[in-house]
């Protein structure tokens, strides 16, 4: 494997830009201008393993996430630089309003960490979008926010775990058959 070389500082600034005006698009909903930000969109979400590829499935995904959280913001803790992607690590957070998947609506709040790596090719064009984090501590926050001393939140909890357990499905084999790099 050889090691790529970094890019210049102008490089570096313009993907810096992009990636600022893709986090500043989404949380204004503008998702015109968050697509224009890919010639090809593409998520990968890794806790799910799930890929949206293409304008109508990333369309698909972001009225699924913002259904589920309408408020839905997120606070940049620290943007890096790697030879291939810019790579952010963020507060993701929201309310939860509207069905996610099966989950029913508890009206509980979230504050989870993310990394989201952002995936430049050789033409500096981004190809990917792939997110990293914990789902078991967003689930902890929407159903560990009900209170349990109101009988009536005891079928919401049992509505939101078969809701969590039917959302299970088989990962995306384009996540799954990876080869790994060959060092010098």
């Amino acid at each position: 494997m050889t090691i790529p070389a970094f890019p210049r500082a102008d490089v570096l600034a313009a993907r810096q830009r992009l990636v600022l005006d893709h986090f500043h698009d989404e949380v204004r909903q503008d998702w015109d201008d968050v697509l224009s930000t890919f010639p090809h969109p593409h998520y990968e979400l890794i806790p799910q393993m799930t890929v949206h590829d293409g304008d109508e499935a990333v369309r698909g995904y972001y009225n699924y996430t913002r259904t589920a959280f309408p408020d839905q913001d997120h606070e940049i803790i620290a943007l890096r630089h790697s030879a291939d992607a810019v790579i952010v690590e963020f507060w993701l957070m929201g309310t939860h309003r509207g069905y996610l998947g099966k989950i029913p609506p508890t009206g509980s709040r979230f504050r989870v960490r993310m990394t989201a790596y952002f995936i430049f090719d050789d033409a500096e064009t981004l190809v990917c979008e792939r997110i990293y984090f914990d789902t078991l501590t967003m689930v902890k926050q929407l159903i560990g926010g009900l209170d349990m001393k109101k009988p009536t939140n005891w079928v919401l909890a049992a509505r939101c775990v078969r809701g969590l357990l039917a959302m299970s499905t088989d990962p995306d084999p384009a996540l799954t058959n990876t080869v790994p790099p060959t060092f010098a």
